[in-house]
């Protein structure tokens, strides 16, 4: 919110050459007012009209129609914008989009398709991964199903269960129902539970013997952050002493709140096979809470009392695919030479995946993975650099022994110079620990990094500020609500949604696709083209009328009132307007 209200100025260059100039100008006026005064007191002319001719120089030399006449072509290209469907709320930016050399996209909703599908779940045995299951509706009852259910935010909008599109295909997987309490302006205040239950008589009974229906109510709900990477929620089922917890989120962190002895061995292993292809994984984890947990202890605990110790479950492998306009948008960038970054809150090795499916990273292109670790107890920050081997037509034996670790006292940063096509590969974590402990190599990780992965809405912005201050003028294309510090930073935000990113992007486009850059690009080049004319326009009219009149004022004669206003409209005016067009 901090970074929307008050945004860091972005400077730029053709503003601050426009005012050195009019700087400029006001100077050579200055030494026409000197000649003018002189002038006209040697030839003995009246006060009223001494001032009246010297302040006239000022005008002359400094046309006010200046701005206007340059806010003409910003004005038409916010109108050819606008036809395709594309909103500015900030027209000064458009003549930035004419100097865009680095576009930076989030991953999910722009680069792939918004939507994600369930393509299966790899639930445990003991601590052995199961084959992956397609059907997750035939899962026996239990926790993992019970979690699939529960561990949501969907809620009822006119008769619609609405909400997050990837709960929603996880939720619809599981063929139960969703029943809440009241009506859609009523239902938030009330104290009765959202309940979920099977929707076909066979399931709804585990037997026919079985008086008590299967139902869970969601008793508390823990919503998901960008910062924390997981969700969860506190339920109970109808006829148990206890509540539950379950708990979802990106693997890494669901790992690091679960006992160690529940976590399959293979965990890192299939988790690196899945991410290499692409999919996005989402880790489930659960726990049985204290009998004792009161429903009004529930609604008071804190998250981080209850989010530990959890019994790992397994997997849920989420597919997403690329939008079909993406690689070509991709490749026209990089013909273009304007370069491409992927930041996003995804798996690195997912990023990486749909980086190379897109064309931002070449077949051939080597990846180096940037791993950075924080001080211990006994032994300083470190960094270990690790060939990507996802590509076994470039990899070599030699490429495959490219790992070297490098602590804080003697890091430094060698790469080959044989190979000059290669990209880093930078976590969120690695960000953090690189930016307080190796600031040195931030801008060598910046000039060659081509993915961030796992970053935090605030390091999407300081990872726009770091590419500024290397001199890019730097684009970000998101749609979610953890890019709008970064649209916001970014000198053209553009928002491929309508919702928060909107509110904090400076372009908005009606197509929820990336070929919104490449209009926005062509108009800002246009627009800033138009600008330059203009402004050589304009200042080479006002020399040559300063010129003019001083000759004039030299042999005693002036202009007429007609002359100037000929001049400054049916000359200068008309001219800049239809420069235009």
């Amino acid at each position: 919110m901090r970074a929307i209200l008050f945004p860091k100025p972005t400077d730029f260059k053709f503003y601050q050459d426009s005012i050195r100039f009019i700087l400029i100008l006001t100077a050579v006026a200055s030494v026409g007012m000197a000649y003018t005064l002189a002038l006209m007191l040697h030839k003995g002319e009246p006060a009223e009209t001494i001032i009246l001719r010297t302040l006239d120089i000022i005008t002359i030399v400094v046309p006010p129609a200046l701005p206007a006449a340059m806010t003409v072509g910003i004005v038409y290209a916010q109108s050819r914008l606008k036809k395709q469907g594309i909103f500015c709320i900030s027209p000064p930016r458009i003549n930035m989009c004419g100097k865009l050399n680095l576009i930076c996209f989030d991953k999910t909703g722009t680069l792939t398709e918004d939507g994600m599908d369930l393509w299966g779940i790899v639930p445990l045995q003991g601590k052995r991964f199961l084959p992956v299951n397609q059907h997750p509706s035939e899962l026996p009852r239990g926790p993992f199903l019970a979690a699939m259910a529960t561990c949501h935010s969907l809620t009822h909008i006119e008769g619609q269960v609405s909400g997050d599109p990837l709960d929603l295909k996880m939720f619809e997987s599981t063929n139960w129902t969703l029943e809440e309490h009241g009506s859609d302006a009523t239902k938030f205040d009330s104290i009765m539970p959202t309940v979920v239950k099977p929707c076909t008589k066979d399931t709804y009974y585990e037997s026919p013997e079985e008086k008590l229906p299967y139902e869970i109510g969601v008793v508390r709900q823990f919503v998901f952050t960008s910062g924390l990477q997981r969700m969860s929620v506190i339920t109970r089922t109808l006829g148990n002493n206890n509540m539950d917890l379950y708990c979802k989120g990106a693997p890494e962190k669901i790992i690091s709140l679960c006992k160690m002895d529940s976590v399959p061995d293979d965990f890192h292993e299939v988790l690196h096979r899945y991410t290499q292809q692409g999919f996005r994984l989402i880790a489930v984890a659960w726990k049985a809470l204290d009998s004792k947990l009161s429903w009004h202890q529930a609604q008071k605990i804190s998250r981080n009392k209850v989010e530990s110790d959890l019994l790992f479950l397994g997997l849920l492998i989420m597919q997403n695919t690329l939008k079909q306009e993406t690689t070509p948008v991709i490749l026209k960038l990089k013909d273009a030479q304007i370069r491409t970054v992927m930041i996003t809150g995804d798996n690195i090795l997912t990023a990486l995946s749909v980086a190379r499916e897109c064309g931002m990273v070449q077949p051939k292109d080597s990846v180096i993975l940037v791993d950075a670790q924080g001080p211990e107890a006994d032994k300083p920050a470190q960094i270990e650099w690790q060939q990507d081997n996802s590509t076994a037509d470039q990899t070599t034996e030699e490429d495959s022994d490219v790992s070297s670790c490098y602590h804080s006292a003697t890091v430094s940063l060698l790469m080959p110079s044989d190979k000059p096509n290669f990209h880093f590969a930078v976590s969120g974590k690695s960000f953090s620990i690189l930016k307080q402990h190796f600031p040195d190599l931030i801008p060598k990780i910046c000039t060659r990094g081509t993915i961030f992965a796992r970053m935090s809405p605030d390091q999407k912005g300081q990872l726009v500020e770091n590419f500024q201050e290397l001199g890019y003028t730097v684009g970000m294309c998101g749609d979610g609500a953890n890019d709008c510090g970064a649209l916001k930073t970014a000198h053209a935000g553009i928002s491929l949604s309508e919702a928060e990113a909107s509110v904090a992007s400076p372009f908005t486009s009606n197509t929820p696709n990336i070929e919104c850059v490449l209009t926005v690009i062509r108009e800002g080049r246009a627009a800033l083209v138009t600008s330059f004319g203009v402004f050589r326009y304009m200042a080479g009219y006002s020399m040559i009328q300063f010129t003019s009149v001083l000759i004039l004022y030299t042999i005693g004669a002036n202009l007429g009132d007609f002359q100037f206003l000929y001049i400054d409209l049916a000359i200068t005016t008309t001219v800049a307007v239809l420069s235009e067009f």
